[in-house]
């Protein structure tokens, strides 16, 4: 089995957050990728910097806080950049740990600001935008209360809420731009399955057309070349067990140039099927003939012809104003009731009559006495023709009926719509 093959456009998935590598990128997702630990470690970075940089001085509010909180300041914000490493599966957890640390001390800024942006990223507007309004409430309320020196206070308040709202305003794009990614790569995949789904349909409607129309064609055929090879062969060997008399070349002749004939045909009309099926339905019409009321008559005269008894009664007003696929329908109903009576009731009296006017139904009924034994002989066959035409008649509007009737008569009926003119 081999594998398939890689896709050149596809992007690489260590340079694909993890939320996005398992579905841009066919493989398992991970805990993270090599784009998200690179993103971890210089966020971490720029936290720890800070930190280093803030603890080395005092900061301007110095004697407005204990001095305890001095000194716990350096380790609560060397707790708030560690924890920034599990940020991506705890968000919120992280970012009520670095508030703690940053209503302690100045060294845990970045750090809150870091927490502010992951939870915009990694949840639902309302948690993020109530997680940014914790920070930012005290911060501006600080602010105000312990105006930063040589600064004004507008400018001070300002400063410090966009501190806050643009990593709220860029987490919330990130999201929104990731979910985005991950719904049309769904609904790309979900339209590959349904496209497949049309295929394997198409290709199963296709093939039972294949096998409907090599069914309905060539069936009627073969039953008749297998009658008069099976008469040619009873005869045979009747004349050489000395029960009948020896077939003379005239005999031998006219069957044999029945069944020549007849495979010629059979032939050409398995031409006529495959070029109608390979023929697309914009060129419909410049494929061959397909078989019309009017061809019925010839199809009685070749069952006839190998001694098949039937009578033919055409009662019907205007037959050549009916629509082509329903002529077709009609045809494969007397074909399929004749080949069937051959099949199963050879010897008997097939009666098919065709009934029907303009604006009302048209009616093929094809009838013939139930056999009082099996044939001894019976012609093979794959039991599908009834389902077939069944089918055709439901494409056309109409329907089939079949099945014994007055106890001793086969009947099936096809009764298709006839739309006024």
């Amino acid at each position: 089995m081999t594998a398939a093959p890689a896709n050149p456009h596809a992007v690489p998935r260590w340079l694909l957050p993890r939320e996005l590598a398992g579905f841009v990128v066919d493989e398992p997702r991970r805990r993270r990728t090599a784009r998200d630990w690179a993103v971890d470690t210089i966020l971490f970075l720029a936290a720890l910097g800070a930190l280093l940089a803030e603890a080395g001085g005092t900061p301007y509010y110095g004697d407005a806080v204990p001095a305890w909180m001095h000194t716990a300041d350096p380790f609560v914000g060397l707790a708030a950049c560690a924890a920034l490493w599990w940020r991506r599966r705890y968000p919120v957890a992280v970012a009520a740990v670095v508030f703690v640390a940053f209503m302690i001390g100045s060294t845990a800024v970045v750090a809150g600001l870091v927490a502010v942006l992951t939870v915009a990223v990694h949840r639902e507007w309302l948690v993020a935008v109530t997680v940014a309004g914790v920070y930012l409430a005290p911060s501006l309320w600080f602010t105000y209360a312990h105006p930063p020196p040589d600064v004004p206070l507008q400018v001070a308040l300002v400063t410090i809420s966009l501190m806050f709202v643009v990593p709220l305003i860029w987490g919330m794009a990130v999201r929104a731009r990731r979910q985005l990614v991950v719904t049309l790569r769904r609904d790309a995949e979900r339209a590959v399955r349904d496209q497949r789904h049309r295929l394997d349909d198409a290709r199963r409607a296709e093939r039972a057309r294949i096998a409907r129309e090599m069914h309905d064609t060539l069936a009627h055929r073969i039953s008749l070349i297998s009658v008069h090879a099976g008469a040619l062969a009873y005869r045979t060997s009747q004349a050489e067990a000395g029960a009948g008399r020896p077939l003379d070349p005239a005999d031998v002749g006219t069957a044999v140039d029945v069944i020549h004939g007849n495979a010629r045909r059979a032939l050409a009309e398995l031409g006529d099927v495959l070029a109608v099926l390979r023929t697309d339905a914009s060129d419909a019409d410049t494929g061959p003939p397909q078989p019309q009321i009017a061809d019925i008559a010839r199809l009685v005269a070749d069952a006839r012809a190998v001694g098949q008894r039937v009578t033919y009664e055409l009662a019907c007003e205007e037959p050549e104003s009916l629509r082509p696929a329903v002529q077709r329908t009609i045809y494969r109903t007397v074909q399929e009731g004749l080949t069937n009576a051959r099949k199963h009731a050879p010897d008997t009296l097939v009666t098919v009559r065709i009934t029907g006017h303009p604006g009302d139904a048209v009616l093929v009924t094809v009838t013939n006495p139930l056999p009082l034994s099996p044939p001894p002989q019976p012609i093979p066959g794959a039991g599908v023709g009834l389902a077939g035409l069944s089918e055709r008649a439901a494409l056309d509007g109409g329907t089939l009926t079949h099945g014994p009737t007055d106890g001793d008569h086969f009947r099936m009926t096809t009764r298709l719509p006839w739309p006024p003119p």
